[in-house]
C-alpha cells in the first residue's frame, strides 16, 4: 500500500502544485522520486510528530494543500491535540496518512501497533475516516482525499498486501464497495483486512455458505445504505477490521444498528480485544494471537450462525 501511496501522490503532485509532503523521519528513499521532482515541496519534520501536524495546519490555511505522513501510532496518538485543535477546530484540508495501521508493525512491539486510531479519529469534528483495503483502494483514496475540503485521515497497510481488486473500484468517500452478496452472512471489512475476509468468504462457501464481502473503507462518514442493505439480506452481518472491537467500524455499525426502529441481522464484531498483546512475532502472528486471521474468522461465523 505504501508504495502505491507514494506512486499516486508523485503523479498527483505533478498535476498540482500546491501538493506538499510533510514526513516524520522515515519513507526517504519510498519519496525519493517525490524528492528529486519537487525538492521545494518535501519537508522531513524529524521525530517532532506534533510540530508537523502544526506545520500542516498552517501550510493549509496559506493555500497548500499538505500531505502528513508517518507511522500510524506516531501521527495520530501522539499529536492527537495538534490534529483537533489545529487542524479539525480550524477546518483545514490536511490530509493525514498513518502507515502501518493495526499491526502491520506488530514485530516492533506494542509502541507500534495502532488498534485504537479510528476510534480517536472518528470521534473529531471535521475529520473524514478512510482505510483502503488494498493498493488501488488506496491510489483512489488519495485522489479522493485531496479533493475534500476538511481533514482526511487515510489509514495505510505497509507493504505486500494482496491486490482484491482485479481494476481501479468505483471508489467515492461514504460509499462502500460491495465485492459480493450473502444471504448468510455478510463480511464488512475496513482497512488492510480486506484480503482476509474475502479469503474467509471463500472458506464460508466451502460450508455451503452464501457469503458476501463489504469493503467499508470510509468509516466516517459511514455508508448508512450500505448497512441497510446487509442487514435486510443477510442472516448474520459481522464487522472485521484491525483495530479494537470498540471504537472502530464495529462500533460505528453498532451505533448504526442501535438508532434502528426495526428488526434487523445480528452483529458480530471481529478485531482486536481491549488488552494489550504482551507476545513478539510478527502481523500474522498478531493476528492469531487476537483472532482475527482467516481461520478466526471462520470458526466465530460458524459459532454464531450454529454450524458445526
Amino acid at each position: 500500500m505504501r508504495n502505491a501511496f507514494a506512486r499516486e501522490l508523485t503523479s498527483l503532485a505533478d498535476q498540482d502544485d500546491r501538493i506538499v509532503l510533510l514526513s516524520g523521519d522515515i519513507g526517504n528513499r519510498m519519496f525519493d522520486d517525490f524528492k528529486s521532482r519537487f525538492p521545494q515541496r518535501f519537508f522531513n519534520c524529524g521525530v517532532a510528530e506534533a510540530n508537523m501536524m502544526g506545520m500542516a495546519a498552517g501550510l493549509a490555511m496559506s493555500g497548500l494543500r499538505p500531505v502528513v505522513y508517518t507511522i500510524t501510532p506516531f501521527v495520530t496518538t501522539r499529536c492527537l491535540e495538534q490534529i483537533r485543535v489545529d487542524v479539525c477546530y480550524h477546518d483545514v484540508p490536511v490530509v493525514i496518512i498513518g502507515v502501518g495501521g493495526g499491526l502491520a508493525y506488530a514485530s516492533l512491539g506494542a509502541t507500534h501497533h495502532s488498534c485504537e486510531d479510528i476510534g480517536f479519529l472518528r470521534l473529531l469534528p471535521n475529520m473524514t475516516v478512510v482505510c483502503p483495503g488494498d493498493a488501488l483502494e488506496t491510489q483512489a483514496a488519495l485522489q479522493a482525499a485531496l479533493s475534500e475540503q476538511h481533514g482526511v485521515y487515510l489509514r495505510l497497510g505497509k507493504k505486500g498486501e494482496p491486490v482484491v481488486h482485479q481494476a481501479p473500484p468505483d471508489f467515492r468517500i461514504g460509499k462502500a464497495i460491495v465485492l459480493s452478496e450473502g444471504a448468510d452472512v455478510t463480511l464488512v471489512s475496513t482497512g488492510n483486512l480486506l484480503p482476509v475476509a474475502v479469503a474467509a468468504a471463500e472458506q464460508l462457501k466451502g460450508s455451503e455458505l452464501a457469503a458476501g464481502v463489504v469493503s467499508m473503507h470510509t468509516v466516517k462518514p459511514i455508508d448508512e445504505a450500505a448497512l441497510d442493505a446487509a442487514f435486510l439480506s443477510s442472516r448474520l452481518v459481522v464487522t472485521v477490521e484491525e483495530h479494537s472491537v470498540l471504537g472502530g467500524l464495529g462500533g460505528a455499525v453498532a451505533e448504526w444498528l442501535g438508532s434502528q426502529q426495526r428488526p434487523l441481522a445480528p452483529l458480530l464484531r471481529v478485531g482486536t480485544g481491549d488488552y494489550f498483546l504482551h507476545e513478539a512475532g510478527g502481523q500474522s502472528h498478531a493476528r492469531q494471537c487476537f483472532g482475527i486471521d482467516r481461520d478466526s474468522i471462520v470458526t466465530k461465523v460458524l459459532a454464531a450462525l450454529n454450524q458445526p
